[in-house]
């Protein structure tokens, strides 16, 4: 077994106009001070990561990773959830997208697509240039308009969806396997990926391909009602990714899981601040460990509630005092005893 790393920051919420927010250097500096060995890094914000001067420069690649490391952290991972969103986007949802593409794409949905498959690619590319084994993204969705089967869906049409997204995301994965990266979908309500049966169906469209894996996120199945710990045991050998983010979900008499169009801190599933939630986080910490989890526990502060930067620093602590440092050996091994065919023998009446 290994000892999960961390604790890890998520950087996309806490990006913003003001300092320490506005910069790689302050911004990874900050994280040090909450905590953090580690930073998951988005890579939509030129200010953070510049991807195109990424994809070319080695020297701008080493100086990203140098200050990093200067500051007291390192890089555990990018992310393109923005971007693999818009690699199969259902025209119902075309405005409310089109904000996540460049000023000049928006309102072609072909070039914004286009755009996000070479964003996506070049991501890949620099995640393996920059030694990191894995990438976080967005599936993007197709048949999410029909999830609920009112009116009846017409035949044929998640067969249709899903072909499509998987004929999408196929030279992508490829892409990921010629340079050591594992393409890691968050299994997420909006995307067509939302829990285990839609990954299979996936899964089963690309052949089973080795880099098709999750970043695991419980505060997803706990708005869902899915039994996290049991997709554990069932997913554990492609979940390469771990979003630390608590959730709880308090139904009442007039609202359940699809939340009533509220706002999230009137709906019944909301996200929350690590221990303020329903999360069992010391099962999920003891799966993982179980089941030699080899990566990075990776705090996503998400909260109807709470300050963010007060969420982040208590963040680094909660995941901090998870981790489970592993055992060199088993607790019994004081009784054990060298191997005696004859005792063997003995003790067995042969």
């Amino acid at each position: 077994m290994q000892t999960i790393k961390g604790p890890a920051l998520f950087l996309a919420q806490f990006i913003g106009a003001d300092a320490p927010f506005d910069s790689w250097d302050s911004i990874t500096r900050w994280a040090a001070d909450c905590g953090y060995k580690g930073v998951q890094v988005p890579t939509n914000d030129p200010r953070i990561l510049d991807l195109d001067r990424a994809a070319e420069s080695q020297t701008y690649r080493d100086e990203f990773l140098g200050i990093a490391r200067q500051n007291g952290v390192e890089v555990t991972e990018l992310s393109t959830h923005l971007q693999g969103q818009l690699i199969a986007v259902h025209p119902a949802y075309d405005a409310g997208f089109d904000a996540f593409a460049p000023e000049a794409l928006r309102g072609n949905p072909a070039a914004r697509q286009a755009w996000a498959v070479d964003q996506v690619g070049k991501a890949i590319r620099v995640s393996g240039q920059l030694g990191l084994k894995a990438m976080a993204t967005f599936s993007g969705a197709l048949a999410w308009p029909y999830l609920y089967p009112w009116p009846q869906r017409a035949p044929g049409l998640v067969d249709a969806a899903f072909d499509t997204l998987a004929a999408r995301w196929r030279p992508l994965l490829d892409l990921a396997e010629d340079h050591g990266v594992d393409v890691c979908y968050e299994i997420h309500p909006g995307e067509d990926l939302h829990d285990g049966v839609t990954f299979e169906m996936f899964l089963d469209r690309v052949g089973g391909h080795a880099r098709a894996n999750m970043v695991y996120d419980p505060s997803h199945y706990v708005l869902q009602q899915l039994d996290y710990l049991q997709h554990i045991d069932i997913y554990h050998d492609r979940i390469r990714m771990f979003h630390v983010k608590d959730a709880e979900f308090r139904p009442n008499g007039r609202q359940g899981v699809y939340g009533g169009y509220q706002s999230w801190v009137d709906r019944a599933g909301r996200f929350r601040s690590l221990g303020d939630g329903q999360v069992d986080f010391k099962a999920i910490f003891s799966k993982l460990t179980q089941y030699d989890f080899d990566g990075w526990a990776v705090v996503e502060w998400e909260c109807a509630l709470k300050h963010p930067e007060d969420g982040a620093r208590e963040g680094a602590k909660f995941v901090r005092d998870h981790i489970i440092r592993v055992t060199p050996h088993a607790f019994d091994d004081f009784a054990a005893s060298a191997v005696d065919p004859a005792a063997i023998n003995k003790a067995l009446g042969l």
